[in-house]
């Protein structure tokens, strides 16, 4: 029996020093690598980039139903946490350890802001890691509305829209001040997965999405029942028809949403 107990604890401090010795290896090739990118190009200058943009946006030129939107479905303890979410992160871990794979991100806007100014979209651990330190970076370098303000303006929307301000005109033919309640909702669950839910591509889909990103909204007490149901309601007679529109050589497209 003693024998057994032994051989028992051996593995486990076996299994245990492995552990301890992948988790630092990983950890040092995930910092290696964000060193290696914030050298080659600093916080600043890519900073500068995405503002240099002819269709930046500044956070006050956006709807607060947009900003709300985005940070309930995207992050929402945004305001609360250093740029890493633990609860986020250590349910993702979990879920990633299990499938031995990365299968969920929790990562949160100001890592996916690193993410998208860094580094690819391939799912590695090393680059998850990466993201960390870099998302660590921006919060001690902005503050959060300059980091949400970014953030919108370098992400993919689909149709080859890269900013909010592409995206809203793209889609409803507006700046993004003019979006409606209902617009922003929709516009806000597109990023998420914008092969799949982009207005030119799936209408139906990015509606569900919509509900999804409402119901969000509902939950963090961004909005009302009654409040969410009127935006829901509040289609044009063009939208609710499935129109699609062309306005000069912009793609205008009214949105095809059905109930």
């Amino acid at each position: 029996m003693r024998t057994l107990r032994k051989t028992i604890r051996t593995i486990l401090l076996i299994i245990f020093i492995a552990g301890v010795g992948t988790c630092s290896y990983l950890v040092y090739e995930g910092y290696n690598m964000y060193k290696d990118a914030i050298e080659a190009v600093p916080i600043e200058d890519k900073v500068e980039e995405v503002r240099s943009k002819s269709g930046y946006t500044t956070i006050d030129e956006l709807p607060d139903t947009y900003l709300e939107a985005i940070i309930s479905v995207e992050d929402h303890r945004f305001y609360s946490h250093f740029g890493i979410d633990l609860l986020a992160t250590a349910r993702a871990a979990v879920n990633d350890i299990k499938a031995m794979s990365l299968i969920e991100g929790g990562s949160g806007i100001t890592q996916q802001l690193s993410k998208n100014l860094y580094f690819s979209q391939e799912k590695k651990f090393t680059r998850k890691i990466a993201e960390v330190f870099m998302a660590l970076d921006f919060e001690r370098e902005y503050t959060k509305d300059e980091i949400l303000e970014l953030y919108v303006n370098s992400i993919f929307f689909g149709n080859n829209y890269y900013c909010v301000k592409d995206a809203s005109m793209g889609y409803f033919g507006k700046l993004p001040k003019d979006m409606t309640d209902y617009e922003a909702t929709l516009l806000a669950g597109i990023p998420n997965a914008p092969s799949a839910y982009a207005l030119t591509v799936n209408p139906d889909l990015a509606g569900q999405r919509q509900r999804q990103v409402i119901n969000k909204m509902i939950k963090y007490e961004y909005l009302t029942e009654e409040e969410a149901e009127e935006i829901l309601n509040s289609k044009t007679p063009q939208q609710a028809e499935g129109v699609l529109n062309l306005q000069g050589s912009r793609e205008a497209w009214l949105v095809v949403l059905y109930e």
